[in-house]
Protein backbone atom coordinates (compact mmCIF):
# COMPACT_ATOMS: atom_id res chain seq x y z
CA UNK A 1 0.00 0.00 0.00
CA UNK A 2 1.72 3.20 -0.70
CA UNK A 3 1.04 6.68 0.20
CA UNK A 4 0.77 9.68 -1.70
CA UNK A 5 0.76 12.61 0.40
CA UNK A 6 3.39 14.27 -0.33
CA UNK A 7 4.78 17.64 1.01
CA UNK A 8 6.97 20.24 -0.44
CA UNK A 9 10.07 21.11 1.44
CA UNK A 10 12.50 24.15 0.82
CA UNK A 11 16.32 22.87 0.69
CA UNK A 12 18.14 24.96 3.66
CA UNK A 13 21.09 24.90 1.13
CA UNK A 14 20.53 25.87 -1.87
CA UNK A 15 16.47 27.52 -1.74
CA UNK A 16 14.78 24.69 -3.92
CA UNK A 17 11.59 23.62 -3.02
CA UNK A 18 11.76 19.69 -3.42
CA UNK A 19 8.35 17.02 -2.89
CA UNK A 20 9.09 14.93 -0.40
CA UNK A 21 6.45 11.95 0.51
CA UNK A 22 5.10 10.54 3.48
CA UNK A 23 6.39 7.25 3.07
CA UNK A 24 9.61 6.41 1.47
CA UNK A 25 12.86 3.89 1.04
CA UNK A 26 15.96 5.80 2.13
CA UNK A 27 16.10 9.65 3.09
CA UNK A 28 14.81 12.66 1.12
CA UNK A 29 17.81 14.57 -0.40
CA UNK A 30 17.48 17.72 -2.57
CA UNK A 31 16.85 17.40 -6.46
CA UNK A 32 19.21 20.43 -7.35
CA UNK A 33 22.27 20.42 -4.56
CA UNK A 34 21.70 16.67 -2.95
CA UNK A 35 21.96 18.49 0.46
CA UNK A 36 19.68 15.87 3.16
CA UNK A 37 16.34 17.86 3.53
CA UNK A 38 13.99 17.81 6.86
CA UNK A 39 11.24 15.18 6.88
CA UNK A 40 8.32 15.96 8.21
CA UNK A 41 5.34 14.34 7.69
CA UNK A 42 2.02 13.27 9.53
CA UNK A 43 0.44 9.97 9.90
CA UNK A 44 -2.17 8.05 11.55
CA UNK A 45 -3.84 4.78 12.77
CA UNK A 46 -4.68 3.62 9.07
CA UNK A 47 -0.84 4.48 7.59
CA UNK A 48 1.77 4.96 10.47
CA UNK A 49 3.68 1.24 10.18
CA UNK A 50 4.21 2.39 6.73
CA UNK A 51 5.15 5.78 7.22
CA UNK A 52 6.68 5.47 10.64
CA UNK A 53 7.98 1.56 11.86
CA UNK A 54 9.09 1.22 8.02
CA UNK A 55 11.15 4.60 7.71
CA UNK A 56 14.93 3.85 7.48
CA UNK A 57 16.27 7.43 9.79
CA UNK A 58 14.95 7.29 13.48
CA UNK A 59 11.46 8.42 13.90
CA UNK A 60 10.70 11.51 16.60
CA UNK A 61 7.05 10.91 16.62
CA UNK A 62 5.08 14.07 18.47
CA UNK A 63 1.73 12.33 19.78
CA UNK A 64 0.01 16.06 19.96
CA UNK A 65 -3.95 17.07 20.48
CA UNK A 66 -5.43 20.37 18.59
CA UNK A 67 -7.08 21.43 21.87
CA UNK A 68 -3.31 21.60 23.82
CA UNK A 69 -1.17 24.54 23.78
CA UNK A 70 1.80 23.11 24.72
CA UNK A 71 1.63 20.74 21.82
CA UNK A 72 1.05 24.25 19.49
CA UNK A 73 3.95 25.63 21.38
CA UNK A 74 6.07 22.78 20.66
CA UNK A 75 5.47 21.97 17.12
CA UNK A 76 8.02 24.35 15.92
CA UNK A 77 10.57 23.69 18.13
CA UNK A 78 10.43 20.19 16.80
CA UNK A 79 10.21 21.02 12.93
CA UNK A 80 13.61 23.21 13.67
CA UNK A 81 15.37 19.87 15.11
CA UNK A 82 14.13 17.56 11.99
CA UNK A 83 15.70 20.50 9.96
CA UNK A 84 19.19 20.29 12.30
CA UNK A 85 18.78 17.11 11.91
CA UNK A 86 18.51 16.48 8.31
CA UNK A 87 19.09 12.74 6.82
CA UNK A 88 19.28 11.50 10.50
CA UNK A 89 15.00 12.31 12.07
CA UNK A 90 12.09 11.76 10.57
CA UNK A 91 9.60 14.30 12.26
CA UNK A 92 6.34 11.99 12.37
CA UNK A 93 2.98 14.25 13.35
CA UNK A 94 0.45 12.11 15.39
CA UNK A 95 -3.13 13.46 16.44
CA UNK A 96 -4.35 11.42 19.12
CA UNK A 97 -7.73 12.46 18.44
CA UNK A 98 -7.69 10.87 15.11
CA UNK A 99 -5.89 8.71 15.57
CA UNK A 100 -7.12 6.83 19.36
CA UNK A 101 -5.41 3.46 18.36
CA UNK A 102 -2.21 4.87 18.20
CA UNK A 103 -2.68 6.44 21.49
CA UNK A 104 -3.72 3.91 23.41
CA UNK A 105 -0.59 1.78 22.14
CA UNK A 106 1.68 4.33 23.45
CA UNK A 107 0.09 4.47 26.65
CA UNK A 108 -0.19 8.25 26.15
CA UNK A 109 -1.41 9.84 29.32
CA UNK A 110 -0.31 13.47 28.53
CA UNK A 111 0.39 15.56 25.57
CA UNK A 112 2.91 16.41 23.92
CA UNK A 113 4.21 12.70 23.82
CA UNK A 114 7.59 12.41 21.69
CA UNK A 115 8.65 8.73 20.96
CA UNK A 116 12.03 7.85 19.15
CA UNK A 117 11.87 4.71 17.09
CA UNK A 118 14.32 2.61 15.38
CA UNK A 119 12.36 0.72 12.74
CA UNK A 120 9.54 0.81 14.78
CA UNK A 121 11.04 0.14 18.12
CA UNK A 122 10.18 3.26 21.37
CA UNK A 123 14.17 3.55 21.95
CA UNK A 124 13.26 7.16 24.22
CA UNK A 125 10.10 8.54 25.51
CA UNK A 126 9.83 12.60 26.71
CA UNK A 127 5.89 13.72 27.79
CA UNK A 128 5.94 17.82 27.75
CA UNK A 129 6.93 20.73 25.81
CA UNK A 130 10.74 22.22 25.77
CA UNK A 131 12.71 24.53 23.36
CA UNK A 132 14.32 23.37 20.01
CA UNK A 133 17.83 23.04 21.93
CA UNK A 134 16.97 20.97 24.68
CA UNK A 135 14.82 18.83 22.09
CA UNK A 136 18.06 17.84 20.03
CA UNK A 137 19.97 17.73 23.18
CA UNK A 138 17.50 14.59 23.66
CA UNK A 139 17.53 13.64 20.36
CA UNK A 140 21.13 13.15 19.95
CA UNK A 141 21.73 11.42 23.47
CA UNK A 142 19.10 8.94 23.13
CA UNK A 143 20.73 8.34 19.36
CA UNK A 144 24.66 8.55 21.18
CA UNK A 145 23.28 5.57 22.92
CA UNK A 146 22.06 3.79 20.12
CA UNK A 147 25.67 3.22 17.97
Amino acid sequence: MGTSRAGTVTCDRCGRGNRVPAAAAGTPRCGNCQAPLAWITEAGDADFAEVAEQARPYVLVDLWATWCGPCRMVSPALEEVARQLAGRVKLVKVDIDRSPRLAQRFQVQAVPTLLLLDKGEVISRKTGAAPASALKQWVEESLSVRR
